[in-house]
């Protein structure tokens, strides 16, 4: 019954969600968006949210982490600010002892709305379904708990995989085994 972290990065609002994985079903457990302040410099962003991402590891200590894989965005400019956000919440994720696997977009969407091509209405919709949430969550931490539940459903599907065939969780993410 592990804890997962599900992380959606961004420079400016980073989701997150936490799920309780029990079998093929997934309990919520908290969500919700550390939001940089406004104006200040990307270091001092990077720095709140590798903040507010052990502050929320501490309260919940989850035992795993998954996070949404860079994806080309519209600007370079805008890929390295994901990109860097990205790595203040894996560095936060490896410092407290966390596996950290990386999903696509679109991988999360296929597990969540059974297409990878759903948008964030129908994410949020889902998740709202498959959660039991009284409420939609918001865009970021609808997301979050998605690539959480994506996590789940993958490692669900894993075990009782032969460990030297196909795909394993190594100690620093998901990887491919030959």
């Amino acid at each position: 019954m592990p804890l997962i972290l599900g992380i959606d990065p961004g420079s400016r609002v980073t989701g997150y969600g936490i799920v309780r994985a029990e079998g093929s079903q997934n309990h919520y457990v908290a969500s919700g968006c550390i939001r940089t302040s406004r104006g200040a410099d990307l270091a001092d962003r990077l720095l709140e949210i590798g903040d507010g991402l052990a502050q929320i590891v501490r309260e919940h200590a989850p035992e795993e982490a998954a996070i949404e894989r860079v994806f080309m965005a519209r600007n370079a400019e805008s890929a390295l600010k994901l990109g860097q956000a990205r790595g203040a919440a894996i560095l936060v994720a490896r410092q407290h002892g966390l596996s950290v696997a990386e999903y696509e977009a679109r991988k999360v969407k296929q597990a969540v709305v059974g297409t990878g091509a759903a948008d964030k209405a129908q994410v949020q919709h889902m998740i709202r379904l498959l959660l039991g949430l009284a409420a939609t969550p918001q865009e970021d931490a609808a997301d979050a708990l998605a690539i959480a539940v994506c996590h789940a459903h993958t490692r669900a599907s894993l075990e009782g995989v032969d460990p030297n065939q196909g795909m394993r969780f190594g100690r620093g993410r998901l990887r491919e085994t030959s």
